[in-house]
């Protein structure tokens, strides 16, 4: 059976890995990032933010909570390092599952299996807008267990939930499938910088067939309610514990558009 690879419209992941530089996108893809790129020229830096983020915070849970299981969802086209290779350089045996729903996604897979001798890895393909199936996927395939732990990571991925589709019903339902002692970290994009340049291109993801809703400050913060932020709490994501020598020296606000942040579930 062949894959249908949308190579006719374009896809936010294919988009994003434009916007890091990678390779595995099309032309319609190449043209809709571009088009995105004319309204918020900082795309491309916002892009590379989020994914400093995502090393960062799964780094930290690793080295300093010490969470040896990783859920990650919206998990995109692989890029290296990887989250598996990030935590599994902490500790070899880290356990990670990762989800999405993008065929090209799965065509790739193979690049995050690559998981250290003492650790696992897998690819399960369901939608984030579906937690039950998830969950359940999850639990068939049992590369990670609830029964210990896991740290949940949403990183730019719920932007692409808009309401209509119950963002905090799923992430909710997610959160309340973890055991306590486990984690969520989260980036959301924000039109609270720039909101006019951020309204088109909502506007613009939304035409090209991806729903998109960018959130304040208080509409992301709902997505940790019932759980404990670690500091510094929810912040533009290159203040999130930024690395010596990155951070916000070397980008503002509105460069990054991105809101970030870790919590555990008592």
């Amino acid at each position: 059976m062949v894959t249908d690879l949308g190579q006719d419209r374009p896809h936010s992941a294919r988009m994003y890995d434009y916007y890091l530089g990678g390779k595995t996108n099309y032309a319609v893809d190449r043209d809709a990032a571009e088009a995105v790129i004319r309204r918020f020229p900082s795309i491309p830096t916002a892009a590379r933010i989020n994914r400093a983020f995502m090393h960062r915070s799964v780094h930290f849970l690793a080295s300093e909570r010490g969470i040896r299981q990783f859920l990650d969802i919206g998990t995109g086209i692989p890029t290296t390092p990887n989250l598996h290779e990030v935590v599994q350089a902490v500790d070899p045996r880290s356990k990670v599952a990762y989800v999405d729903t993008d065929p090209i996604v799965l065509a790739y897979a193979d690049s995050l299996l690559t998981s250290s001798p003492e650790g696992e890895t897998s690819y399960l393909e369901a939608s984030v807008t579906n937690p039950g199936a998830v969950i359940e996927a999850v639990r068939e395939d049992g590369c990670i267990s609830f029964d210990e732990p896991v740290a949940l990571t949403l990183h730019a991925l719920l932007h692409f939930v808009p309401d209509e589709q119950h963002a905090y019903e799923v992430v909710g339902r997610l959160v309340d499938a973890l055991p306590p002692g486990s984690y969520l970290s989260l980036s959301h994009c924000t039109g609270d910088f720039a909101p006019e340049a951020w309204q088109a291109i909502v506007d613009l993801y939304t035409q090209k067939g991806t729903p998109t809703q960018v959130r304040s400050h208080a509409e992301v913060l709902r997505f940790f309610d019932r759980l404990d932020l670690v500091d510094p709490g929810l912040v533009v994501a290159h203040r999130w514990q930024p690395a010596p020598g990155s951070g916000p020296g070397l980008a503002t606000d509105a460069d990054a558009s991105l809101y970030a942040g870790v919590a555990v579930k008592k």
